[in-house]
């Protein structure tokens, strides 16, 4: 073998020189979170599709979403929200990527509707809409104050009803495989650290965030920007990595590992910051980063290591049922959101930027593509706005899957 051979060789090649196993599919989907899971859900039954999991399937932050899933209730609503997502993002959101979230959450929403996902309803039988911090409306749907989990695990149930795609478990992708500037799969390795060339005609990577970068973060540790890493080291271009969302409010504790998530819907209810002499210092329904600093400012002037959130304003039936999910936890912990203020903090919450995408979700690389967390649409701007997170992930996944499908063959499923 030529020394020039060697060099132009893939991953991929050097994977079965190896003799290390191989894999064909025509679809490999790396991430196994709702953008993942929906990427699959909206492919053609006949193509062979690879999912990969860094973990078990339930540990992708989707499962960890509370407060909800943004919706335009109607026509009336598209400029309110709009803005409410504009000026979250500090006007640097791209104004045609949070066009096309709007007016595509609707049929979004109807269809987890039709795939078995429940949300909360009114007496009447409606939809049940909240509010979060920096929406000057009610549009936010939710299940309870699971949401991502109500999402994710009736997703997951419909991929596993499919016979054309295969989960593959604790398998962790540690390379793209490239060739003719294309790419033609991923190269991976399994929970005994074997090797796999997963060869496919195209890739969806959805990989999440980088929480498991930092010390506190509401993230699971196992995710590391591992989408934005393979990208890097192939040139593809990234944007915005520093555009980090620090959640304000996770619940403060000595302990190590995820810092537990204190919806922002909590606020949206009534809940309130205090400070250390149990006064309020901030309004709580300003962009997620406007309280974040507020939050730390104040315990730079009192000199904690946490402030309060008070539920006295939230009427008690709301926190035993609709944020059943806070009430059991902080009970777990010695504290009863009925009773008294919980002491939270700021921790790292979002990436907003990532591998640069366009409007199809295609990254500057033939054959690969990127949604969800791991990826940049423009959609969030500087600062995400509350509850958009997860419309954007199913929206941006299903262009990426109908792309796919119009490129290979001309045509786009029906929905």
């Amino acid at each position: 073998m030529s020394a020039r051979e060697a060099t132009s060789m893939t991953k991929g090649d050097e994977a079965v020189a190896r003799g290390e196993r191989e894999a064909d599919f025509d679809v490999c989907i790396v991430g196994c979170g709702v953008a993942g899971l929906y990427a699959a859900l909206n492919l053609p039954r006949h193509l062979r599709i690879a999912m990969l999991s860094k973990e078990d399937v339930a540990s992708c932050d989707s499962m960890l979403a509370q407060g909800g899933i943004c919706v335009m209730r109607d026509h009336d609503d598209y400029d309110y929200w709009f803005d409410d997502t504009m000026r979250a993002g500090h006007n640097e959101c791209r104004p045609e990527s949070v066009d096309t979230m709007i007016w595509s959450s609707r049929e979004i929403i109807n269809d987890l509707i039709r795939m078995g996902v429940e949300f909360d309803r009114t007496p009447a039988g409606d939809l049940d809409y909240t509010r979060e911090g920096a929406h000057s409306r009610n549009r936010i749907v939710h299940h309870a104050d699971v949401t991502g989990k109500e999402i994710t695990t009736k997703l997951l149930a419909r991929v596993r009803e499919l016979r054309n795609v295969r989960i593959m478990e604790y398998t962790t992708m540690d390379g793209l495989l490239v060739r003719d500037g294309a790419c033609v799969g991923v190269h991976a390795r399994d929970a005994r650290g074997e090797g796999l060339a997963i060869r496919a005609h195209d890739t969806v990577l959805a990989t999440g965030g980088v929480g498991g970068l930092y010390e506190h973060s509401t993230n699971y540790p196992c995710l590391t920007g591992d989408g934005c890493r393979v990208c890097q080291e192939h040139g593809v271009a990234l944007e915005h990595m520093d555009y980090v969302q620090i959640h304000p409010t996770t619940l403060f504790s000595t302990k190590p590992g995820r810092s537990f998530l204190i919806s922002e819907a909590c606020r949206g209810e009534g809940a309130v910051l205090l400070d250390a002499h149990g006064e309020r210092f901030t309004d709580e329904l300003q962009p997620r980063d406007v309280v974040s600093a507020a939050i730390r400012r104040q315990m730079q002037k009192d000199g904690t290591k946490h402030v309060w959130l008070s539920f006295a304003n939230v009427p008690e039936e709301v926190c035993r049922e609709h944020f059943s999910h806070i009430y059991e936890h902080c009970l777990e912990e010695g504290y009863d959101i009925t009773r008294e203020p919980i002491p939270v903090v700021p921790a790292q919450h979002y990436l907003m930027g990532g591998i640069h995408v366009d409007q199809d979700s295609r990254t500057q690389m033939e054959h690969l593509y990127a949604a969800g967390e791991t990826s940049c649409n423009g959609v969030h701007g500087k600062n995400r706005l509350a509850s958009n997170s997860l419309l954007e992930s199913l929206v941006f996944s299903r262009l990426a899957a109908r792309d796919i499908v119009r490129r290979r063959h001309g045509w786009i499923p029906s929905a």
